[in-house]
């Protein structure tokens, strides 16, 4: 493990943001979805592709929470742009649960 200074780690934004919509994203080369995340007044709509498909349907990813990295430039993936990079760990076989606060807090706001 290598560390990192107290610089570092504020330079990234790690926001909270809700997700606002999700569509299959045949064109992603491992299976992903394509979502629009609300996150709040300062930022508002930012669009990520995540590969989350084993755990999560699209109709239970509306409304929920999640923590993305949102200072990272736009990445084309495929006929996409994904603008943040939405956080999670990988589970005994790999597959991404999402990493989520306890309970509801604003969107964009920050991890402190």
């Amino acid at each position: 493990m290598s560390m990192i200074s107290w610089n570092d780690f504020e330079a990234v934004e790690l926001r909270i943001g809700t997700i606002l919509r999700v569509e299959d994203f045949p064109k992603a080369k491992k299976p992903a979805y394509q979502l629009w995340i609300d996150f709040g007044p300062e930022l508002g709509e930012k669009r990520s592709s995540a590969q989350i498909t084993v755990h999560y349907t699209k109709e239970e990813l509306v409304g929920k929470q999640v923590i993305a990295v949102t200072n990272f430039p736009p990445r084309q993936i495929a006929n996409f742009f994904s603008e943040v990079l939405v956080t999670g760990f990988p589970d005994a076989d790999g597959a991404i649960v999402l990493t989520q606060p306890e309970r509801p807090v604003p969107n964009g706001t920050r991890l402190m």
